[in-house]
């Protein structure tokens, strides 16, 4: 920018050429000026400039992300007495343009949560926004989204803050996280069936979750996680609230990882999610493999998170072994993606078990390992019509590479003759290709 500060027209102009321009060459030259302003310091008030016009949704958008890049990476530009000013145009920004494009209010929810967490000066961020904007349902879309991100960015490796703020951040948001989830509760009480408010609802309480500083008493008798458990339940719920609200659940479970500590809320999860076998079953039989994955992500966090109770004591509360029948009912499902999801958590129990070296908790666990490798043998047999080799890789060879790797992990248990003996009467039953030739044997044959 050494011609001075461009006009808006010229402003315009490129972005007009970035979108729309036929030329590549004019696409490239457009990109490359646009991408000068952006790093100068005429970008703040050219952007704020462009907010306030509203010409069109491209140089909304432009201004909207240039404004969030220049907080992310050039907040130092500008001198605190301006910070307020900044804020405050932001927030009337925000609601102006609410309707004209979703990204655009992305941007602009982004440009805010950086701002709040680099403006020291700004107290009770979370507090003064719920405050500004609960009463105006209009509004909500935004302060939603406002509230997830925020979260979200804390640990943003673009933000120049050190960890003296960065813990003090994470001190305010857990002092103001209930007030958070009683919002967010307030929205599905209104929403009703509303599916986009229910997809944000569950979106911003998970973000809060994955920050881990939602208080977990205070969650567990909470409706929301009722709410959450419903919609997975219910076979008419649309596939993006079905993935929303399974993210959500996995972040809880997450969330809760040391369970003796939250246990309150680790015994509504765990009771939540042995609610579901009947609606996996449900998406089985539609062949709704989306839903399906969900299931299977939800069961294997599941048994992620109670892995260590489940190994001190099996069959007993929260060590219940039904969550290991959950995921052999996942091995179970005719594509191989469905069962690889659990494998880590199959790896983590072999380690588990392996370093505790009892024969006794050996036994309890060797009926569900064996049944775990009849599910993988059938998964690694090749289509009768299958012609050649099979490539390691293509999808479905680092697929058996991968049960390859989780047998030597768990092998122990059942051992190598029984293991060989088990997968045999399956690969041979089916005339198992993979065998025959030498060239590319089964990976369960190789062990």
């Amino acid at each position: 920018m050494d011609g001075g500060k461009p006009t808006l027209a010229l402003v315009y102009q490129a972005v007009q050429a970035l979108y729309h321009d036929p030329d590549p060459a004019g696409k490239e030259r457009a990109s490359v000026w646009l991408g000068e302003l952006q790093r100068s310091m005429y970008a703040w008030e050219i952007s704020d400039q462009l907010l306030q016009l509203k010409q069109d949704v491209e140089s909304c958008y432009f201004a909207a992300q240039t404004m969030k890049m220049k907080i992310q990476t050039s907040f130092y530009e500008l001198p605190p007495e301006t910070h307020t000013a900044l804020r405050d145009s932001l927030l009337s920004h925000i609601q102006s343009l609410k309707d004209l494009s979703p990204i655009i209010v992305t941007q602009l929810a982004l440009a805010i949560a950086d701002l709040a967490l680099q403006m020291a000066s700004w107290k009770g961020c979370v507090h003064t926004l719920i405050e500004k904007y609960n009463n105006d349902v209009s509004s909500m879309t935004f302060l939603i989204e406002i509230l997830t991100v925020l979260p979200e960015e804390v640990h943003s490796r673009s933000l120049r803050i050190g960890a003296n703020r960065r813990t003090e951040i994470i001190e305010d948001l857990a002092y103001c996280s209930s007030t958070v989830v009683t919002l967010l509760t307030t929205c599905v009480e209104k929403a009703g069936n509303d599916e986009k408010i229910l997809i944000k609802v569950f979106r911003c309480l998970g973000s809060w979750f994955n920050l881990g500083v939602l208080d977990s008493n205070f969650m567990a008798s909470n409706q929301l996680l009722m709410v959450l458990f419903q919609v997975l339940q219910r076979d008419e719920t649309s596939t993006n609230l079905h993935e929303a609200a399974s993210d959500c659940v996995c972040s809880a479970l997450y969330a809760i990882e040391n369970v003796d500590t939250n246990m309150a809320l680790a015994l509504q999860l765990f009771q939540g999610v042995l609610t579901l076998e009947t609606a996996y079953h449900m998406a089985v039989a539609r062949e709704d493999l989306d839903k399906v994955l969900n299931y299977c992500r939800i069961f294997t966090e599941l048994c992620e998170t109670f892995l260590e109770t489940t190994v001190r004591s099996p069959g007993q509360g929260m060590g219940d072994l039904r969550t290991l029948e959950l995921l052999l009912i996942c091995a179970g499902h005719p594509q191989y993606e469905v069962v690889e999801i659990s494998f880590n958590f199959w790896y983590r129990l072999g380690e588990h078990l392996y370093k505790t070296n009892d024969p006794a908790l050996h036994g309890i666990f060797r009926p569900y390992i064996q049944r775990l490798l009849h599910g993988l043998a059938r998964h690694c047999q090749l289509d009768p019509d299958h012609e050649g080799i099979p490539e390691d890789t293509d999808d479905f060879g680092e697929f058996r590479m991968r049960v390859s790797d989780l047998v030597k992990d768990v092998i122990f248990l059942v051992g190598s003759m029984e293991c060989f003996s088990q997968v045999s009467t399956v690969c041979v039953g089916a005339d198992c290709a993979a065998t025959r030739d030498g060239a590319h044997r089964c990976p369960l044959h190789q062990h």
